[in-house]
Parts: C-alpha cells; sequence; structure tokens
C-alpha cells in the first residue's frame, strides 16, 4: 500500500471545513492523504474538539501569547513539521501568514474562500463580510474557491471553483450555509485529494490537473 501524505489543518473556529475533511477521509473521497495534526491558532476552537473525537492529534497555538507574528509563525511551523505535514490547509484560519511562512511552504499550503476569486476576497474579506459584500453588490452568482496561498491574500493560483446561485430574500447567513454545503464541502475534499495523488501541477499562475 502506498504510503498516505500527512496533512495538516489550521483551524480557528468551529471547523466545519475540517468535518467535511474528516468525513471525506472516512468515506475514501481522501483516499491519498491523512489527516496528521488540527491546529488551531486558539484556545478552545471547536475544531479541537471535531479533531479529538476522531482521534486526530491537536495543538492550539494561541496568537493572543505572543508579542510579534514572527515568533507566532515560529511555533505554528515547529507543530506542523513535527507533524511531518506535506500538505497544510488553512480552514477558517483567521491570521494571515507572512511572505516568509508562505514562501517556505510553497506550492503545500490551499486554502478555501467564500466566493468566486477575483469577486469579494482579498484583506478584510472573510466570514460573513464576503457574504455581504455579495449580497450589497447584488450578484446573481457567488461560490467559492480553492486556491494555493502564496504571499498575496487571497492571490495564488487556483485549483477549484464552484458557483452557487443567490437566491432571492437571502441574508449573509442563508447565503454563507448554501456556499458551504452546496461548494465548500464539495470542492476542498475534492482539491485535496488530488494534491495528495500528485495529481496538481503548477505553472506560474495556472493548476492544472493531470489525468
Amino acid at each position: 500500500m502506498l504510503k498516505k501524505a500527512r496533512i495538516a489543518v489550521l483551524v480557528s473556529g468551529g471547523g466545519t471545513n475540517l468535518q467535511a475533511l474528516i468525513d471525506a477521509c472516512a468515506s475514501g473521497v481522501i483516499k491519498s492523504g491523512e489527516i496528521a495534526a488540527v491546529i488551531s491558532s486558539k484556545e478552545g476552537a471547536y475544531a479541537l474538539r471535531r479533531a479529538e473525537k476522531a482521534g486526530i492529534p491537536t495543538a492550539a497555538v494561541d496568537r493572543r501569547s505572543f508579542s510579534g507574528r514572527a515568533d507566532f509563525e515560529k511555533a505554528l511551523a515547529a507543530c506542523i513539521d513535527g507533524a511531518g505535514a506535506q500538505l497544510i490547509i488553512l480552514a477558517g484560519f483567521m491570521c494571515i501568514l507572512s511572505e516568509e511562512f508562505t514562501r517556505r511552504y510553497d506550492g503545500r499550503i490551499i486554502n478555501v474562500h467564500p466566493s468566486l476569486i477575483p469577486s469579494f476576497c482579498g484583506e478584510g474579506f472573510y466570514g460573513l463580510h464576503v457574504h455581504e459584500k455579495a449580497l450589497e453588490y447584488g450578484v446573481k452568482l457567488s461560490g467559492a474557491t480553492v486556491h494555493f496561498v502564496s504571499e498575496e491574500c487571497d492571490g495564488g493560483p487556483i485549483i477549484l471553483q464552484k458557483a452557487v446561485p443567490v437566491e432571492q430574500g437571502d441574508t449573509p447567513e442563508t447565503l454563507q450555509r448554501r456556499i458551504m454545503e452546496q461548494a465548500e464541502w464539495k470542492i476542498l475534499p475534492q482539491a485535496v485529494s488530488l494534491f495528495c495523488a500528485g495529481k496538481l501541477s503548477v505553472n506560474g499562475s495556472i493548476v492544472t490537473i493531470k489525468e
């Protein structure tokens, strides 16, 4: 049996995308990878309980306990490297990573963003703010994007996208839920599966999926 790729999932909150990954590993959607560690930027994040319930090792690297970003990222990297992670997934990780950090793990960090990049992305576009802006603008389609992480916020090469309709009477909360259920929880495990199976090739800003 081929050795599975080891994955570190970085979280900050409830861990709904983490749960989608745990379920995908259990169901066989992700065959070539395994979650080796779940690392939270906050003590007591519910995502850690999800991981513990699934028997996955956890760590809390609390951003508030460090005087600066460099020390925080040094501790974060120590956890990632200690887990032997080949892939790092940002799943509701509410910290902007430095250029030094992203270059250290170049081509090995992926993120899921709740819009169709390049719309409603970049600094300040996170959580419900993304959906509030989409509804303010009046778009008829939104969705989610899985992309590689670069030094530019939400600017790395796009792996997968999935569109989701905006419905009459939507609130930021109802739109957020629909995008999670119909897009994020589907394309994030799919992208992870492709990475772990060695089926993603990156050339500049273009990602190619190998047969």
